[in-house]
């Protein structure tokens, strides 16, 4: 059983941030190279899911873990409020067809998740809707995982409350990031109890496992992010084609 709250939202004491930024970016760069290979592969996909409170980066460990990947190979989406069309249909049409075709990472901020959490939160769902569409998104995961080859893979972004009340300041107090500015979200991040338990409710009970990534510290998550993807897709054994013999000898 995960407790969040047991769990250190900060880097490793000792580490040290020059060197590991050092190490990220050289994970990215081959990330990006193994990206290429899965590209030219075609035989399996990636879907890979960044979810978390307001605020604890899911844009910037985007950006920065995927930034040497071609923009060809590698898609993000960011999953907002349903449209009245996606709301005429289940919680999942607006979803599936965004999964990665093989060879292709897939990235969403935010995802189907979305639908077991604010919807419960603020309790336009109730708890039998929530059960069923737990079952439903497990059923699914497992069926990009099993019969399509799609690799899936969760992020949760583990930020601590004062960490994400200071995020959401710089955005009233620093120019560059006004933008970024919601009212909307100070009123979420008085819900910070109800989407902690909700958040570890649907990690608790997921088929695939959730990874939970330290973000207080922006240069420890995109490190701890990539170096996770890394290892997954060289577990992966991904193999570049080759040209038998018979194809060398083709005529001009």
């Amino acid at each position: 059983m995960i407790k969040l709250a047991e769990i250190d939202t900060r880097a490793p004491k000792g580490l040290d941030k020059n060197e590991t930024k050092k190490k990220r970016d050289k994970l990215s760069r081959k990330l990006g190279e193994l990206q290429h290979h899965l590209y030219a592969e075609e035989k399996r996909s990636l879907l890979v899911v960044f979810q978390g409170m307001d605020a604890s980066g899911k844009d910037g460990a985007t950006r920065k873990v995927f930034r040497y990947c071609s923009p060809s190979g590698v898609w993000a989406y960011g999953f907002k409020k349903p449209s009245d069309e996606e709301f005429d249909h289940d919680f999942l049409w607006r979803v599936h067809k965004l999964t990665p075709r093989k060879g292709r990472i897939q990235v969403f901020n935010r995802s189907h998740y979305e639908d077991v959490l604010i919807q419960r939160v603020h309790r336009w769902i109730d708890e039998q809707q929530v059960d069923y569409r737990i079952a439903a998104i497990n059923s699914f995961e497992q069926l990009l995982e099993f019969d399509n080859n799609t690799k899936v893979i969760k992020f949760y972004m583990h930020i601590s409350q004062e960490r994400q009340k200071e995020k959401l300041r710089e955005r009233i107090e620093v120019p560059s990031k006004n933008w970024k500015h919601n009212p909307a979200d100070w009123e979420e991040a008085k819900l910070w109890d109800e989407y902690r338990f909700a958040y570890e409710d649907v990690i608790n009970r997921s088929r695939i496992p959730w990874v939970i990534v330290p973000s207080d510290q922006r240069w420890y998550r995109d490190y701890f992010v990539a170096k996770y993807l890394v290892d997954v897709m060289e577990g992966l054994d991904i193999q570049l084609p080759v040209l038998s013999e018979e194809q060398k000898h083709v005529e001009g």
